[in-house]
């Protein structure tokens, strides 16, 4: 291939330019990639082992009542009970999020809808959903960390969930593993 015009300049303007003596030279440090794209391509390939153990849980095994509110975890019936535990470590990089607080049952209920749905149109696996602690509800009980709870039970995409590490909300909020999306 011919080299273009800007190339062939700047081969002429440095043709009498030397290289710099090894005792002259200041270290290359090359900047590391960011491990998010690693981190990424190892959530996309468990999606796709998991889908290929035809992890298809069943309605018919839900457990939905008012138990499930007082749950800090949950594991769809079929999953290997290590999926909780690398949900508790991190193992799924949280990629979106979900602040219910200053919403209503119902408002709170709406948005969770929704929010799911985006997040398995944007093929996200893992999110956090912040409910909040109910401290500034009026008997600063939990209004909502027990109905979202329970609504993510509900919802077939929901593949697992447990409360967020203290750094990432603790007690008032969770991870969520969703079903990897369909291609």
């Amino acid at each position: 291939h011919k080299p273009a015009d800007a190339e062939v300049d700047l081969r002429q303007v440095f043709a009498d330019v030397e290289p710099l003596r090894s005792h002259n030279r200041a270290p290359v440090v090359r900047a590391r990639p960011a491990s998010v794209p690693a981190k990424r391509l190892a959530d996309e390939a468990d999606a796709l082992a998991m889908s290929k153990h035809g992890v298809e849980p069943s309605p018919a095994n839900w457990e939905v009542g008012q138990e499930l509110e007082a749950e800090q975890t949950f594991l769809r019936n079929g999953l290997a009970g290590d999926v909780l535990t690398r949900l508790r470590r991190g193992h799924w990089s949280v990629q979106g999020e979900l602040d219910l607080h200053r919403l209503n049952r119902d408002e709170a209920r709406d948005a969770l809808a929704d929010f799911i749905n985006d997040a398995r149109n944007y093929g996200w696996r893992c999110v956090r959903v912040v409910h909040g602690k109910g401290l500034s509800s009026a008997n600063r009980e939990p209004v909502l960390k027990g109905k979202v709870r329970r609504w993510l039970t509900q919802r077939d995409e929901v593949l697992a969930y447990c409360e967020a590490p203290r750094h990432a909300g603790g007690a008032g909020a969770v991870l969520v593993l969703l079903k990897a999306a369909r291609a």
